[in-house]
């Protein structure tokens, strides 16, 4: 694993370099396998970041959209993370519809949602029943108590390593998540961290020794490369 940990002055430029990053990372997988595959996350902080990708002039129809985690509600339901990606950016582009790969949320219950996502993912990667196949970039936020992805301290989902996509929960709301063995097989995994309050448990995360039942961010060690993007208030005690 190839580890980067960049401390960057305030929130926008967080977005300008995950942006640098993620352009650079897609212009080498078209070039080297014809298309782009990414993992969005949720949450406020990437979304100026999705905001400043609709603003681009790329190759639409080699690039496809996944979700590292979404809440079971329905898509046009405004707690879903693919409504909100799709308002900032896949709206207002020219992606042929084939190229987004939503959560199914509409399922009879969450654990058949997981299971047909998981399917899905296997039958777009041609993956055998064994291996995990490589994203090309899997976006991560992490939550005041390190959890990422739907992928929270103590709960079942975390000891899932033998699927692509389980069932999370948050307070007895169910999620579904890709598992964290899933995340670990990206080729590049980028955690966008912002705010002062991240700071107690990036320190855990961080730390040479710490529960990763209790910091489950710590789970995230990719067989690619890891980057860490921190805003100034979140990666003020990091920066020595």
């Amino acid at each position: 694993m190839n580890k980067t940990v960049e401390v960057l002055p305030d929130q926008p430029a967080l977005v300008a370099r995950a942006l640098e990053l993620i352009l650079s990372k897609l212009e080498t997988a078209i070039e080297q396998r014809g298309q782009f595959t990414i993992a969005l996350s949720g949450g406020s902080t990437p979304k100026p970041l999705y905001e400043a990708i609709a603003t681009q002039k790329l190759p639409w129809d080699k690039i496809h959209i996944f979700w590292g985690d979404e809440r079971y509600v329905p898509p046009d339901s405004p707690d879903s993370n693919e409504l909100m990606a799709r308002r900032a950016w896949l709206d207002r582009v020219d992606i042929p519809a084939a190229n987004i790969h939503p959560v199914p949320t509409l399922e009879a219950n969450p654990e058949l949602a997981a299971a047909k996502y998981e399917q899905h993912l296997k039958e777009f990667f041609h993956s055998s029943g064994v291996e995990f196949p490589p994203l090309d970039v899997v976006l991560l936020g992490m939550g005041d108590d390190a959890h990422t992805a739907s992928l929270f301290p103590h709960t079942e989902a975390l000891k899932v390593r033998d699927r692509l996509v389980t069932v999370g929960n948050k307070d007895g709301n169910p999620r579904i998540s890709f598992t964290y063995p899933f995340i670990n097989s990206a080729r590049s995994v980028i955690f966008l961290v912002a705010g002062a309050n991240k700071r107690p448990a990036l320190a855990q995360v961080f730390a040479p020794v710490a529960d990763d039942f209790t910091y489950p961010s710590r789970l995230i060690q990719p067989q690619g490369e890891l980057w860490w993007l921190l805003d100034a208030a979140a990666g003020l005690e990091l920066q020595h």
